[in-house]
């Protein structure tokens, strides 16, 4: 027979029933946050049917900084711009054409001598970053800010839980009653609750197409010793693009230098708990949890 209370219990409900009720509600809460956001953040099926240039690719993998160090990695492998010795850009050449609007923002600003590291608050440059950010959200590979929000607030209720379950704890500390398994669950909860309000900016979708053309363009990483001269200014940007700007590095190390551009390379790729048991104070204080008063009978719940 299953007791439901005893004299001192915390809120009139022994530990053990509180934790199982208290596991179970928390159960149901985090398959529904984890359901929510593996659909929120799928992106569609059809995302990359179109094909993904190198810019677009770099937004995927590292943001605006490596969609303009992509968009660099082009301009230079043409011979469109070059450095000077104060270490600002400088027009070496006409755009050609079918350049996208961040090349040619780049070129707008290198004619202004401006430097590497102030590009992306270049007032161009930064709307044709915004431009390309844009085609990504509506493509399904990259997660809006009006989608980000609902998955924020999908982990509220565990929030509500997690205060619920520290006030159990709080109370039951002060009563005396042993709360040993309830304070692994919050910490778990805790874990969790961190983990999903880590909201992604790329969609599945948009990291399997990284995979995918990483897979097939691996000839690019400065590893493989790549000759950009074969591959052309769309081969050096699409390098930066997947391996970071160590193969800006690679394609032209004295631009690199003389640009301040830092070498980085990118790569792609739960947590755990444990609890013990079988000792006679698992539950901490004076209770056994294999006694009258420990988690088989009055409460490691609180």
């Amino acid at each position: 027979m299953t007791v439901l209370a005893a004299p001192g219990d915390t809120w009139g409900i022994s530990g053990p029933t509180f934790l199982r009720i208290y596991l179970a509600v928390v159960a149901v809460a985090v398959a529904v946050a984890v359901v929510h956001r593996v659909r929120l953040f799928a992106g569609p099926p059809d995302a990359t049917r179109a094909p993904l240039g190198p810019q677009e690719v770099a937004y995927l993998n590292g943001g605006e900084p490596l969609a303009v160090h992509a968009a660099l990695g082009g301009l230079r492998g043409s011979r469109t711009i070059g450095v000077g010795p104060d270490r600002r850009l400088t027009v070496s050449g006409e755009l050609p054409a079918g350049l996208t609007p961040l090349d040619q923002a780049i070129h707008y600003a290198a004619r202004q001598r401006a430097r590497v590291r102030d590009l992306q608050r270049d007032e161009v440059v930064s709307r044709a970053l915004a431009q390309l950010a844009d085609g990504l959200e509506r493509r399904g590979l990259l997660v809006s800010a009006d989608r980000r929000a609902p998955a924020r607030r999908a982990t509220l209720a565990l929030f509500a839980l997690l205060a619920l379950g520290v006030v159990r704890l709080l109370v039951g500390l002060y009563n005396g009653r042993p709360v040993g398994y309830l304070f692994l669950t919050l910490v778990a909860l805790f874990v969790i609750l961190l983990v999903l309000r880590r909201v992604p900016r790329v969609t599945r979708a948009g990291r399997r197409a990284l995979r995918e053309l990483r897979r097939q363009h691996v000839h690019l990483s400065p590893t493989s010793a790549p000759a950009y001269a074969t591959y052309g200014a769309a081969g050096a940007a699409m390098g930066v693009a997947l391996f970071g700007t160590a193969s800006l590095w690679a394609l032209d190390p004295a631009f690199a230098e003389q640009a301040e551009i830092q070498r980085q390379a990118l790569s792609g790729g739960g947590w755990s708990s444990g609890s013990s048991g079988g000792g006679s104070s698992s539950c901490g204080g004076g209770s056994s949890c294999g006694g009258g008063g420990g988690c088989g009978g009055g409460g490691c719940g609180g």
